[in-house]
């Protein structure tokens, strides 16, 4: 991909703050971090931020990790080695090493750019990205680059338009309308309204951008503050406000769409229904997350695998898909498959059904399974005749089922299951 190099992206780097767990997806996070969890068949939760970064023009980027990295750091070096540092390139992956202090891991997402200061000062760049790694949604960050130049602002946050009722879970701004925030108010109980729009307010995705040398000495100012608790929500982005200049930047401004009228997408896939539902929509007709627009590809670590496989075609043996997504190196022998995504090498047997199934990596469904709303995790073995998804009470009392009415299915369930059946 050719950048112009007027584009102020070629003088920005990404910093992805990729080290939360995300407790909240339960089990699914118990041994990988939140980024690192799959989606969409072949892809990883952080390959939404690193694309949008590299589709952008950004080709400095840096990963800080802590929470049980390893899966993350081992996607990153498979899926994402081709920066070249003889071409001004990089990809860093930042674990909590300890640099500042020897009893110091990351203590906020602020802390976790602050021990890396050296770092990013040998990037030598002009503007810094500050990404979540965990959203999925397809952005241009150069928009809201050029709109942070242009209004001369000292941060400007990405922000999502939310109805007031939903926005309690989510830092919040309240701007003028002029579009500069005025109070910056985390998880409110009673959000405020916007200026011309009293129903809805402006929830921060997450994503600051910030001239480097300005964002360099609130840091260093941020660590001698006793009483910070070296967070941007909580203590950098609230000083800005307070004592600088901060703007809000729309996501619509900048969401990439695949036709004029779709919706601005971004999902928080933080829960297990979040998750599930997240999936299952890939399978509509025509989805709001078009993950087959190739003007904004979504990269991703790409096995070598062969193609799907189907076979057997028998009055209730067949193998066969319908609106559904089956990843590369899968055998549907003998199943029927509704509504699903099967990640790659999933392996599935005669006269089983599947409907609207999330089924991750290298997963094996025994004979005559009937699983329904349900989330398998990565290697899961499923037995033979085995039922989920017609008796939520029985499905729970070895699984975790939902609110949302969705079972997650673990090999570690599976095995206590066994153990006492």
């Amino acid at each position: 991909m050719n950048i112009p190099s007027n584009r102020l992206s070629t003088r920005a780097m990404a910093f992805i703050l990729a080290g939360g767990r995300g407790s909240r997806l339960n089990e699914l996070t118990d041994a990988r971090a939140k980024p690192a969890v799959y989606f969409g068949g072949k892809s990883r939760i952080i390959d939404f931020a690193l694309s949008n970064a590299l589709n952008s023009g950004i080709r400095k980027m840096a990963v800080a990790t802590q929470y049980k990295a390893h899966s993350l750091i081992r996607h990153c070096q498979r899926g994402w080695s081709f920066f070249r540092a003889e071409r001004n390139e990089y990809l860093d992956i930042l674990p909590a090493s300890q640099r500042v202090s020897e009893s110091m891991w990351y203590e906020g997402t602020a802390d976790a750019v602050f021990q890396n200061i050296d770092i990013i000062d040998s990037y030598d760049v002009d503007y810094v990205v500050i990404l979540a790694g965990d959203h999925i949604y397809k952005m241009d960050y150069e928009v809201m680059l050029r709109e942070h130049v242009e209004n001369g602002a000292d941060v400007t946050v990405g922000c999502l338009t939310v109805p007031r009722a939903e926005a309690s879970g989510f830092g919040v701004m309240q701007v003028n309308l002029a579009g500069r925030i005025t109070d910056f108010i985390e998880k409110p109980a009673d959000p405020p309204g916007l200026p011309d729009d009293p129903q809805n307010t402006l929830a921060s995705m997450g994503i600051y951008v910030f001239r480097w040398k300005f964002l360099r000495q609130l840091l260093m100012d941020d660590a001698h503050d006793a009483n910070s608790s070296r967070d941007f929500g909580s203590d950098i982005i609230p000083t800005v406000v307070r004592n600088g200049k901060a703007m809000a930047h729309l996501f619509e401004d900048s969401c990439v769409r695949h036709r004029p009228d779709a919706p601005a997408y971004w999902r928080d896939v933080g829960t297990i229904d979040a998750f599930w539902k997240a999936n299952i929509d890939l399978t509509d007709f025509d989805p709001d997350l078009d993950l087959w627009h190739r003007e904004w590809p979504i990269w991703t670590y790409s096995e070598s695998v062969p193609p799907a496989k189907f076979i057997h075609n028998e009055d209730s043996r067949r193998g066969v898909a319908i609106s559904s997504l089956i990843s590369g190196g899968c055998i549907i022998s003998g199943t029927e498959v509704r509504n699903s995504l099967i990640f790659t090498g999933v392996r599935s047997n005669s006269y089983s059904t599947l409907q609207s199934a999330v089924i991750l990596p290298y997963a094996t469904i025994g004979r005559h399974a009937q699983l329904s709303n349900v989330v398998i995790d990565r290697g899961v073995t499923i037995p033979d005749r085995l039922v989920v998804g017609e008796d939520p009470e029985q499905d729970a009392q070895w699984f975790r089922v939902t609110e949302g009415g969705v079972t997650l299915i673990t090999q570690t369930m599976l095995d206590r299951r066994a153990e006492q059946l």
